[in-house]
């Protein structure tokens, strides 16, 4: 594997070494001898989408930079399973609108949705993340939210935003408008469940997108911290009182009419409102590195609010926070396993194999946006990568791009799984959309491709051959499939003038002469030049280019019945020789 220089060179052109650099001179300035933290955060409130997975690549391909220059890192992901529930998304399959009456509990406390396997709603929704950050490489120490606040874990931190709840206050009220009488920068969750979801990603409901309050505010005062409600379990309580030397709390339930008192001392059943949280987490853990999507460039953003109240109040200092643009999605037929609107890394991983999906974050720098492809686009995808892949071997590849190259085939920890023989993905979906993934007629055809060092298992194209098979089965129209002709079109045949004729019988006659992928490419090209009086080998004019599509449109229609299909080569191999001369009645 490549390894990824941090020279200076290197650092110019390399945007993951640049912030490598930064983090570690940081981390040194602030926390000397300990090893490096960053963090990202994820709410299991819905499907965790593609946009949200650049929350976790970005601070994980800096992360491993650094552990690649011998410093020992911690990437924390919390998991924001302590949050509310707060609308039910909507196409998740096994949830209808039975589960309106959770909203307000914690996600931990929401049943999964019918037929899960797992215990609660949070869980169900981790567990495809972290299946999926496992197959990317990613390593990461991975907090519950819920099991720290009901172990009682930030009790300390908990009391002293109660103590300074002034200050917070006075800080939020920096960015309130006042707009009939309401505060109108409301802490909301960080951008990867907010635009991200709303825009480019087209979120369903409920993965997080709603806004938080900021707080408890009423004739008692403005309270930082939110109980759940010891009865219905929801957060629509409001403190109606609060001792800070007895730590003695009383609340009362909108939802419900519970009221109790607690000492906060002692108390764990409620959290911190976000826009506090964040920035107690960040002093609590050390965070050094910590992106977030564009929203917080924005007056009132968590992250701004965020950065003065972790200064102010926690005596703790804001992470280094590149904002990340959002990530678009080109296609997707059909969405099998997110149900939920949104395509998720799972999903992802089901067409492409993790080096590509990795490659794909780690070429952009945080404030470009891309799209990862679902549509025709992923072949070409795939070209541009295996193009990669070869000026890799030979060296002529550009520094920035062998350094998003390694970060991509594996990590600090090794390589990642590979595939032995990486065929043209294009190919591989073409064989898959012909054989119906047939394995016997996938190994005859992929065999074939090759004469003088054929294919002998399709474990040699393995992983990238399931993930072809996968996206023709899921993303490719049923109309759009490639259904060989079981008898000549008589008729067709019949209408064709002597050109015409002609045409077929040199094909039919160069087959098993030709019979290589890149042989039948020679030939099929060759056919239209050798009829205008040319060389099989003669450079194509703009006349020759009409009368090649002309003739590729007429094998087309004879062997498939329509004008376009998969690319003639790998067609005519999967068809058979034979097969093919009686197609084209020859």
């Amino acid at each position: 594997m490549p390894t990824v220089a941090s020279s200076q060179s290197s650092t110019e052109t390399d945007w993951v070494s640049r912030f490598a650099d930064d983090v570690i001179a940081e981390s040194e300035r602030r926390a000397p001898g300990k090893p490096v933290v960053v963090a990202s955060g994820l709410s299991p409130s819905g499907p965790i989408h593609l946009g949200n997975l650049r929350e976790v690549m970005t601070p994980h391909l800096v992360a491993d930079e650094i552990r690649r220059r011998g410093h020992t890192v911690r990437h924390l992901i919390s998991w924001d399973d302590y949050d509310r529930y707060r609308k039910v998304p909507n196409g998740v399959e096994g949830v209808d609108d039975s589960w309106q009456a959770h909203i307000g509990k914690p996600l931990t406390s929401v049943p999964a949705p019918a037929g899960s396997a797992y215990p609660n709603w949070a869980e169900h929704f981790k567990a495809a993340m972290t299946a999926a950050l496992d197959e990317l490489g990613v390593e990461y120490d991975g907090i519950s939210q819920t099991e720290q606040y009901l172990a009682g874990t930030y009790r300390e931190q908990v009391l002293h935003a109660m103590r300074h709840r002034a200050d917070i206050d006075a800080v939020l009220d920096r960015y309130r408008t006042k707009k009939d009488g309401a505060a109108g920068a409301k802490g909301g969750k960080k951008p990867q469940q907010k635009k991200a979801d709303e825009a480019e990603l087209e979120a369903a409901e409920g993965s997080g997108a709603a806004d938080e309050d900021d707080g408890s505010s009423g004739s008692a005062g403005y309270f930082p911290y939110k109980p759940y409600c010891g009865n219905c379990e929801k957060d629509l309580t409001v403190v109606t009182s609060y001792d800070d030397e007895t730590t003695e709390l009383n609340y009362t339930c909108s939802a419900c009419g519970f009221a109790e008192t607690v000492r906060l001392n002692e108390f764990n059943r409620g959290k911190l409102v976000w826009k506090v949280d964040w920035p107690m987490r960040w002093a609590y853990e050390g965070v050094i590195f910590e992106p977030s999507g564009v929203d917080h460039s924005s007056p009132g953003s968590s992250f701004v609010v965020g950065g003065q109240i972790v200064r102010e109040v926690f005596d703790g200092v804001q992470p280094i926070g590149p904002m990340y643009a959002f990530v678009g999605i080109s296609g997707m037929a059909k969405m099998s396993s997110s149900k939920g609107g949104v395509p998720t890394p799972a999903d992802a991983l089901k067409i492409m194999e993790a080096p590509l999906l990795r490659w794909l974050y780690a070429r952009r720098k945080p404030n470009q946006s891309f799209k990862i492809a679902f549509d025709q686009e992923i072949q070409r995808l795939y070209d541009e990568w295996d193009s990669l892949a070869r000026k890799v071997a030979d060296g002529t590849v550009l520094p920035a791009d062998a350094a998003a190259y390694a970060r991509a085939v594996g990590t600090a920890a090794g390589e990642l799984p590979s595939t032995p023989r990486p065929l043209p993905y294009r190919t591989l979906a073409s064989v898959a959309d012909i054989t119906a993934g047939a394995e016997d007629q996938t190994l005859r055809i992929l065999s074939e491709l090759d004469p003088e060092n054929p294919l002998t298992s399709l474990d040699e194209v393995r992983p990238r051959l399931d993930r072809a098979e996968s996206w023709i089965s899921t993303q490719v129209p049923a109309e759009a499939r490639t259904v060989v002709r079981d008898e000549p079109d008589k008729e067709l045949l019949g209408s064709l003038d002597e050109q015409g004729r002609e045409s077929l019988r040199l094909l039919a006659e160069g087959l098993d002469s030709h019979w290589s992928l890149d042989g039948l490419t020679t030939l099929v090209y060759g056919v239209p030049k050798v009829l205008e009086g040319l060389a099989p080998d003669a450079r194509p004019t703009p006349e020759l280019k009409v009368a090649q599509r002309s003739f590729f449109a007429l094998l087309y229609r004879l062997l498939v019945g329509r004008d376009t299909g998969p690319r003639l080569p790998t067609l005519l191999l999967a068809v058979g020789a034979d097969r093919v001369r009686t197609l084209l009645g020859a």
